[in-house]
């Protein structure tokens, strides 16, 4: 799955002012016209596809329950995340 708030440089509590300030900037940058790098056209793709999702209130909420769901994609790195912060807060 395709990050899209990392596409758009962003934190996933950005408001929609945000999404499109970001949009607007990344796009003028990764335009194939205005950008000569040959994965040019794939990474403005990847913008219009992130601007797409978030900026719809309803896409947004879906992706974002996706999103929360595919971040266990490795469990023991999340468990041994988890229980890192709980000793650290343990420990004070």
């Amino acid at each position: 799955m395709q990050d899209h708030y990392a596409a758009l440089g962003l934190s996933s509590s950005a408001s929609l002012a945000d999404i499109k300030k970001a949009f607007r900037q990344k796009a003028a940058q990764t335009h194939p016209d205005r950008n000569p790098s040959p994965d040019a056209a794939q990474r403005f793709r990847a913008v219009q596809e992130a601007y797409e999702v978030l900026a719809d209130e309803d896409k947004r909420k879906t992706y974002d329950e996706n999103r929360r769901r595919g971040l266990l994609d490795s469990p023991i790195d999340t468990a041994r995340e988890i229980w890192q912060n709980y000793i650290k807060e343990v420990l004070k």
